[in-house]
């Protein structure tokens, strides 16, 4: 079956404004979105060839060297599907975007 990288994004500026939220903010927020996500996983667990993760700070590795840098990345799934757009559904309504500060997951076939 084809399998699809699935990339969580978020902008550097919108996470910034949820650290600035007070804590009891902030956990209220995860205190609803976690088990959605959970929740999203257990349903999706099939699809699942790379359970991926969550991701940091990045650093950037070009000819003039290596440097740190900033991008929109901030986890990655690998998920398998029949095409791209069935891929892409498995996402639909997803609590990285509906619940938490992400903004969105950009989904990528492998290429064999």
């Amino acid at each position: 079956m084809p399998r699809f990288l699935a990339v969580y994004t978020m902008q550097p500026e919108d996470l910034a404004r949820f650290r600035a939220l007070p804590k009891e903010q902030q956990d209220a927020i995860d205190a609803e979105g976690l088990p959605k996500w959970e929740q999203w996983q257990a349903g999706h667990a099939a699809a699942f060839a790379d359970g991926g993760g969550m991701v940091g700070k990045t650093l950037r590795v070009t000819r003039e060297g290596i440097a740190p840098a900033t991008n929109s990345i901030c986890g990655y799934v690998v998920v398998e599907a029949e095409t791209i757009e069935a891929a892409a559904r498995l996402f639909e309504n997803h609590p990285h975007f509906m619940v938490f500060p992400g903004d969105a997951v950009d989904i990528m076939p492998f290429m064999t």
